[in-house]
């Protein structure tokens, strides 16, 4: 089975680099389609503080995909974990997902902080952060994984 996305929009702004932390101080604007979206397709976006973007990794190279597994940023000192036990580029799909914070809805341009996402990413989808749809529980994680975000955010 073939899957066809098309983006809605585009990341402008904040980095033009991958660098691997300290994302939340960059802000960037996602830029809706116009000829993807109606003129109120982020209307009412404004009320919540948070939303979810959906990306693609479109520079991720087919050639280094992984589909097994690896140590997270190449430390030897983690260890050897699935790609689907992280949430590095070079996933399968080359799918990204992050949650970051909504400075200001104009229209069909959302501006964000914290969106770790390079300048001209295509972006699948946008939606809002809500109560309801957070985990329940308590949130589980390896100690390697509490150590690489760290610097992340």
């Amino acid at each position: 089975m073939t899957i066809e996305m098309q983006p809605i929009g585009h990341v402008r702004g904040g980095r033009s680099e991958p660098v691997d932390d300290a994302w939340d101080a960059v802000e960037a604007a996602i830029e809706l389609d116009p000829s993807r979206l109606g003129p109120g397709a982020a209307a009412g976006l404004d009320a919540f503080s948070h939303v979810e973007v959906i990306f693609h990794f479109d520079r991720a190279r087919p050639a280094e995909i992984n589909t097994g597994a690896r140590h997270p940023r190449g430390r030897e000192d983690w260890p050897m974990v699935g790609i689907l036990a992280q949430r590095g580029k070079d996933r399968p799909n080359r799918i990204g997902v992050t949650v970051c914070r909504i400075l200001s809805v104009d229209g069909l341009s959302i501006r964000v902080r914290g969106l770790d996402a390079i300048d001209g990413t295509p972006v699948l989808d946008v939606k809002p952060v809500m109560k309801g749809f957070l985990p329940r529980g308590d949130i589980r994680e390896p100690d390697w994984a509490a150590e690489l975000m760290r610097g992340y955010w």
